[in-house]
C-alpha cells in the first residue's frame, strides 16, 4: 500500500517564500506550497518555495541516515534536521528524528526510516512538513513554530516521493512510487493524510519506477511528472506525464528520449518553460556504477519536452576534469566517475537563472579512487553550459577533511538558501565518509555568492557533531527538497 498525506495556505506564507532555489523538484522532494502562475516565453517560472519547518524564513536542511542503528536496531534509520539561520546552518541545535522519539508513531525496526523524504506544506498552515518513507512505518512530520514536532503514521512502503502542484490549484500534491506502483495524491489533504483525490497509474510489474520528478515543462501553471524506469538489469525510456486541471494525465505519457535516472526540472534558460536535467544511462542498468556519466538537458516548450537537447560531460568545454569510465572484474573493480549521479537546482549567483549541482561520487582524486567531487554548472540565456563551471573536492584548500578512497563525496547534493540572502547554498554529502566508525557519513555546506560557490565559511558535520547514531549510519544518503 502507498502513502497518504496533506496541505492548505496562509497569507503570511509569502514572507517566508521569498526568492529561493528554482522551479521544479527532484525524486526525493520540494517544499512550502506556493501557487504557480501561467508562464510563457521569456517569462521565467516561479521560484520553488523554501523548505522551512519552523517558518522563520531560513531554509532548513533535512538529510537521511537510513542505515543507522537506533535503540540497538540495525537499519532502523533516522533523519537529521539542521535549521537555517542568519549565520547559516545551526548545527548546535539539530533535531534527530527516528521512530525512537515518543511523538513519532511506531518503534525502531529494520525498515530504513528515511529511505525517501519529501518536504512540502501539506496542511497549509505556513510551515513545511516532512514526509519520511520507509519499507514499513512511514510518517508525516508536521511543521510548527518550534519546527517538526508531531507526526502521523503512514502505512505501507514508500520508496520514492516528489511534491508539486499537478492540477494548478495552489494545493500541495504528492507523487508516490514503489516498484511498479505509481500514484499522485491531490491536495488539499486532511491531518490524517486523506487526499482530495488520487490519480492511479496503470500498474506494470515488468517496469519499476526508479524516480519521480515534478516540474512545469509546458509553462501552463501545472506541474508535470517525469518518471524514470527499469527492470532488473534493463533501463527504460524516461516518461513525461502532463499536469491537467484534474491532476496528472495517467494515460498520455510521452518519452523524453533515452533512458535516464534521477534529475530535476528547472528553467535553466529562463524562457518560462521548465527543463528536465537528468543523468543519461545505458540500456544495461547494472553497469551504471562504471560509467563516466553524462548530464542530459531536455528543454521544455509549449508542448512539454522538446527536441532541443544538450549533453554535458567532464569533457565539455569549461567543465573541470576528464570523463573517466571504470571497469568491473572479480579482483579489482573500479567505479566510473558517474558524473550526474545526483543533481540539484538552485540560483547560486542570484542572477535569476537556476544553476545545477552535479554529484560526481566516483571521481578519483589523484591516485585516490572513488573519493568523489561535485561540479556546479551555470544556467543562463543559452541554457546549461560548461561556461564558468566550478568543481570541489575534499583535497581543495578551505574544504574540511581529506579525500579518501571510497568516500563518495558528491553522493547526494541539494541547493537551498540557509541564510536567506537570495543565493542558494550547496549541501553535498559523502555517505561513506568514515568518522569514528566506518561509513558514518558527513555533510558540507558551501555558501553561494555573486561569483558562484565559495570555500569561505564552509560548515561541515557528521553524526558525532549532531550527537546522532554514527556507526554505519550513511548520513547524507539523500536530502529532502
Amino acid at each position: 500500500m502507498l502513502l497518504r498525506t496533506s496541505r492548505r495556505t496562509r497569507p503570511d506564507c509569502a514572507r517566508r517564500a521569498r526568492g529561493r532555489a528554482v522551479a521544479g523538484c527532484a525524486a526525493v522532494a520540494v517544499a512550502l506550497a506556493a501557487p504557480l502562475v501561467t508562464a510563457g516565453p521569456a517569462a521565467a517560472l516561479p521560484k520553488a518555495p523554501v523548505v522551512d519547518f519552523n517558518g522563520d524564513g531560513f531554509a532548513d536542511l533535512a538529510t537521511a541516515a537510513p542505515e543507522a542503528t537506533v535503540s540497538g536496531v540495525r537499519f532502523a534509520g533516522y533523519v537529521a534536521v539542521v535549521y537555517g539561520s542568519s549565520a547559516g546552518a545551526d548545527t548546535a541545535h539539530p533535531l534527530i528524528v527516528s521512530r525512537a522519539l515518543p511523538w513519532v508513531p511506531g518503534e525502531p525496526s529494520p525498515h530504513r526510516f528515511g529511505m525517501s523524504t519529501a518536504a512540502r506544506d501539506l496542511d497549509g498552515d505556513g510551515y513545511t512538513d516532512l514526509v519520511v518513507g520507509a519499507y514499513e512505518g512511514a510518517a508525516v512530520l508536521w511543521g510548527s513554530a518550534s519546527g517538526l514536532s508531531s507526526a502521523t503514521a503512514l502505512d505501507g512502503t514508500v520508496s520514492k516521493l516528489a511534491g508539486g502542484d499537478f492540477n494548478g490549484d495552489g494545493k500541495a500534491d504528492l507523487a508516490l512510487a514503489h516498484d511498479g506502483l505509481l500514484q499522485v495524491r491531490l491536495g488539499p489533504f486532511t491531518r490524517d493524510g486523506a487526499p482530495a483525490g488520487t490519480n492511479v497509474f496503470p500498474e506494470d510489474e515488468r517496469k519499476e519506477t526508479w524516480d519521480v520528478i515534478a516540474g512545469d515543462m509546458n509553462g501552463d501553471g501545472k506541474d508535470d511528472l517525469v518518471t524514470t524506469h527499469g527492470f532488473e538489469e534493463r533501463s527504460y525510456a524516461t516518461l513525461w506525464w502532463p499536469g491537467t486541471a484534474t491532476g496528472v494525465d495517467t494515460e498520455h505519457s510521452r518519452t523524453t528520449g533515452s533512458a535516464s535516472v534521477g534529475g530535476v526540472v528547472a528553467d535553466v534558460d529562463g524562457d518560462g518553460y521548465g527543463d528536465y536535467v537528468g543523468r543519461r544511462v545505458d540500456a544495461v542498468s547494472e553497469m551504471r556504477m562504471y560509467e563516466a556519466g553524462n548530464v542530459r538537458v531536455v528543454y521544455g516548450g509549449p508542448d512539454g519536452p522538446s527536441t532541443r537537447t544538450t549533453s554535458i560531460t567532464q569533457n565539455t568545454a569549461g567543465v573541470p576534469g576528464v570523463s573517466e569510465a571504470g571497469y568491473r572484474n572479480n579482483d579489482d573493480s573500479d567505479y566510473g566517475d558517474q558524473f550526474g549521479a545526483e543533481l540539484a537546482a538552485g540560483d547560486v549567483t542570484g542572477d535569476g537563472y537556476p544553476d545545477i549541482a552535479v554529484g560526481v561520487p566516483g571521481e578519483d582524486i589523484g591516485s585516490v579512487r572513488d573519493a568523489g567531487s561535485v561540479v556546479l554548472l551555470k544556467g543562463g540565456p543559452s541554457g546549461l553550459t560548461g561556461t564558468g563551471a566550478q568543481a570541489f573536492d575534499q583535497s581543495d584548500t578551505g574544504v574540511p577533511g581529506v579525500s579518501e578512497a571510497g568516500d563518495r563525496f558528491g553522493g547526494a547534493v541539494t541547493l537551498l538558501d540557509v541564510n536567506a540572502n537570495d543565493r542558494a547554498d550547496l549541501a553535498v554529502a559523502a555517505p561513506t565518509e568514515d568518522g569514528t566508525y566506518k561509513d558514518s557519513g558527513a555533510v558540507w555546506l558551501f555558501r553561494g555568492s555573486k561569483a558562484g560557490l565559495t570555500t569561505n565559511n564552509i560548515t561541515s558535520f557528521g553524526p558525532s557533531v549532531l550527537k546522532a547514531p554514527e556507526q554505519g549510519a550513511l548520513l547524507g544518503s539523500a536530502f529532502a527538497r
